[in-house]
């Protein structure tokens, strides 16, 4: 009978897989679908390690600071001292703590599991990392935001569970969803021609795109043409600038004018005559 029934799961199997492959077949959107899920494992990996990252270091947090704060309830004084006095029971704090105060001659004190039959608390690694998952996929993180507000007060874990919410679910987990859907529509345009509005307004967009890259272009063109045409000028003018400075240094008395050179021979005609006169005066 055993091995009747196991022959006959086998062959159920094997129908639903066939069934399955034969839908796949035919249907081009589901096989869009899984290829699409097949491209995006690398990245989907990548954000699978940073989704992992953020939980590692949220829980090491939630150990620092909610250790051991799940573990106290209100019980009656009197009566049964392991039963507590509520139905529903959740966290409190001690007298002289900032949590919830237990009422009705009831008395906070340590020895409950914890919410959830003791699965939601920060005592451990592994149950702080399973709290934090639950946190992020907004699976009543509420619940457990409200139960360390009895534990311990308003001002942590309102600033710690809030951020991890923020952080952890609307953008760590949202990549996902980003990733995925970049490559569904990655393929769903190479196989299925998107509405003639949407193509309209598709091709206005690349031809936008493709100008803005050629005037670019152009542009760094013109300003690399500029350049070296400032740079060929400037070659230009050196050797004429060098001629100029030669012609400057040469001696002074090579380029003096002509009617300083005629009163220095005067002043040297006048000086001979004073001597020639001199020299008869003592002749005579």
């Amino acid at each position: 009978m055993a091995t009747e029934a196991a022959a006959s799961v086998g062959a159920e199997g094997r129908e639903c897989g066939a069934s399955l492959a034969v839908a796949v077949e035919h249907s081009p959107s589901l096989q869009v679908v899984l290829n699409s899920i097949i491209k995006a494992m690398v990245p989907l990996l990548h954000i699978a390690l940073l989704v992992l990252f953020v939980i590692i270091i949220y829980a090491i947090i939630g150990l620092e600071l909610f250790m051991g704060k799940m573990h106290k309830t209100c019980y009656n004084q009197e009566g049964i001292a392991d039963v507590p006095a509520e139905d529903d029971p959740s966290p409190c704090a001690l007298e002289t703590g900032h949590g919830r105060q237990c009422q009705n001659g009831t008395v906070c004190k340590p020895g409950w599991d914890g919410p959830r039959h003791g699965i939601t608390n920060f005592d451990n690694f592994a149950f702080a990392m399973l709290t934090v998952f639950q946190c992020i996929t907004m699976e009543g993180w509420t619940d457990v935001l409200y139960w360390m507000q009895d534990a311990m007060g308003y001002e942590l874990p309102w600033v710690y569970f809030v951020s991890l919410v923020i952080f952890g679910s609307f953008f760590v987990l949202n990549l996902v969803l980003g990733v995925l859907s970049g490559w569904l529509v990655r393929d769903f345009d190479d196989i299925m021609p998107l509405p003639r509005e949407f193509s309209k307004e598709r091709e206005k967009a690349k031809a936008r795109g493709d100008f803005q890259k050629l005037r670019e272009k152009q542009q760094l063109e013109e300003d690399l043409k500029g350049y070296l045409d400032w740079i060929t000028q400037a070659e230009d003018i050196d050797p004429e600038n060098e001629d100029e400075g030669m012609d400057e240094e040469k001696p002074r008395n090579m380029s003096m004018p002509t009617s300083e050179t005629e009163s220095v021979n005067t002043e040297n005609v006048a000086g001979g005559d004073i001597e020639g006169e001199n020299c008869g005066a003592r002749l005579a």
